[in-house]
């Protein structure tokens, strides 16, 4: 019976906590307090010292400064947090594609309004009757060129031919007021005379130059438009139910260790946002593809396009081709007679107004041509800045907000306690997470949203190609091409068969640095002594069996 003794001395060893110093005095938790107080959190029921953490579910299981409550309130503030970030990263982009929008489109508006307003001072003491008795034929030209420019599905090239039609019927009764001229007279004579080119080759020429700058001027604006859109939906994405676990691992359960000065390695701060972000991510081709595009279309509207030159003279163009009709009246006429006949004499007498101009009209062009270099150019540079927004989005989020650790610093916090991180970094987008070891994603079921604004970077990006090469696009909403989105743009087939699992067969194993015991620290979690000290227990027990057995 003498082996009894020693046998229960064992036991009650095995049996002992497994802290680093069973006799050492537990650490206080008044910075956490603090903490917990700073974001707004009753303190009661808070911890002034540690306590086991058994009951912790997201948090490593050591001694905790954290009860149960205190973990999802983190957990919930860290979600918000998270999604604060991006909400805030995703305002400045907003910012910057929205103040080149309004730049380039206040530049473009001011432009069109300075050749209206031209026109509306220089025509009346020009023409005369022939300008203030047709006005509404100038003003409705005007008013069409600015609803295509914002958006409304008309065609430019008709719309431009409807005002020389109008323009044309007009003028042609006003140069021939000796004569009663109908309606189905007019039909006729403009059928006849359009053969003869009436006003010159002034339609033709603004037809090709103006169509050109117009589409590319909606595009260009439109374009910024959409990319604002974008990123204002995609940062309104909520986080996933393993994200937020992840988040708040990596921001507030060092705090709950007791380890608040201790920063998060970088690599384990790229790894849990990368797989946050992994649907956003995706976005990065198509951005890029936006990107590019607007940077090419500016260069056509500072170039090819000549943007100032075609827009800010069209009052002059259209001055031109009446001093073209006026200067040719006659052999108009003639032609127009001779092919519909001579129309009956009015009996309201004749006017002399078509005498009242005659011969070239010499109207001035301020040129602007410097602005529009100089928006062109700033806009380059910050489109240029955003291409790479998406795949350095972690990057930034985990320096600039999270204030990760140095890379090469070993003793940050890991996730589980301070010291090194060993895991690669993940690359970027939805397929590269099958074997992230912080964030559990599932590959095979990309983001829905995400994947409806990937399309509308495509629809956009397509409506950019087609203005640099001077072809029209109706401006549709963008909803209307989303039937099917996302086929095409989901994860490859040989990847996404794979359903992503924890089992080792299937991702690599963490490779955490094992904590350094310390007088404060505990070698594992807790609940991880329990299974060595129960073997213990049957083994004592074993052998005192036996002993009694005798």
């Amino acid at each position: 019976m003498r082996f009894f003794p020693w046998g229960f001395w064992l036991l009650c060893v095995a049996s002992a906590p497994a802290r680093g110093d069973s006799g050492s005095k537990a650490r206080s938790c008044a910075e956490v307090r603090q903490l917990y107080g700073a974001k707004g959190f009753s303190l009661s029921g808070v911890p002034q010292a540690e306590i086991s953490g058994e009951h912790l579910r997201i948090c490593p299981q050591g001694y905790t400064c954290c009860t149960s409550e205190m973990e999802e309130n983190f957990a919930n503030k860290s979600r918000s947090e998270f999604e604060a970030m991006m909400k805030e990263a995703g305002r400045s982009v907003q910012t910057t594609l929205t103040a080149q929008h309004r730049s380039f489109d206040s530049y473009f508006q001011d432009l069109l309004n300075k050749s209206e307003k031209a026109l509306y001072d220089a025509f009346p003491s020009i023409y005369g009757e022939l300008y203030t008795q047709n006005m509404k034929v100038f003003k409705d030209l005007y008013s069409e060129l600015r609803r295509y420019y914002r958006g409304s599905n008309i065609n430019l090239e008709e719309a431009l031919h409807e005002f020389w039609t109008r323009l044309l019927e007009r003028l042609f009764k006003l140069m021939n007021p000796q004569y009663h001229i109908t309606d189905e007279y007019l039909d006729c004579m403009v059928k006849h005379a359009e053969q003869h080119k009436p006003f010159g080759e002034v339609p033709r020429d603004l037809k090709v130059k103006a169509t050109r700058a117009f589409i590319a001027a909606r595009s260009y604006a439109q374009g910024f438009l959409v990319g604002s859109d974008v990123v204002k939906k995609v940062s309104q994405v909520s986080l996933s139910h393993e994200c937020t676990r992840a988040i708040m691992k990596l921001m507030y359960c060092p705090h709950c260790r007791g380890m608040s000065s201790v920063k998060p390695c970088n690599n384990y701060c790229l790894n849990v946002v990368k797989g946050c972000l992994a649907n956003q991510a995706d976005l990065n081709t198509e951005w890029k593809y936006l990107m590019d595009s607007l940077v090419v279309v500016a260069d056509r509207i500072d170039g090819p396009y000549n943007v100032d030159t075609v827009i800010g003279t069209i009052h002059m163009r259209i001055a031109e081709a009446i001093s073209n009709l006026q200067e040719n009246k006659d052999s108009i006429t003639a032609k127009v007679f001779q092919g519909c006949g001579n129309p009956k004499i009015s009996t309201k007498g004749s006017s002399s107004e078509d005498k009242k101009r005659r011969g070239k009209v010499v109207l001035e062009a301020k040129s602007s041509a410097q602005a529009l270099e100089m928006l062109v150019l700033d806009a380059k540079g910050n489109l240029t800045a955003l291409k790479t927004y998406w795949i350095t989005l972690p990057g930034s989020l985990c320096s600039k907000k999270v204030t990760a650790s140095a890379a090469a610093d070993d003793k940050c916090w890991n996730g589980m306690t301070k010291g090194s991180y060993l895991p690669e970094v993940m690359g970027d987008g939805l397929a590269n997470q099958i074997n992230n070891p912080e964030v559990e994603v599932d590959i095979t079921k990309p983001d829905m949203t995400i994947r409806q604004q990937i399309m509308q970077l495509k629809i956009m990006t397509n409506r950019l190609g087609n203005a640099n090469i001077g072809n029209d696009v109706d401006f549709q909403d963008a909803s209307d091409d989303m039937s099917g989105s996302g086929s095409g743009d989901s994860c490859p087939d040989d990847v996404c068969g794979k359903r992503l699992s924890k089992s080792p067969s299937t991702r690599q194993p963490e490779t955490h640095a094992i904590p350094k015991q310390s007088g404060h620290g505990v070698n594992g979690a807790s609940s991880r002594s329990l299974p060595s000290a129960f073997l213990l227990f049957l083994w004592v027990a074993f052998i005192t069996a036996q002993h009694l057995g005798r």
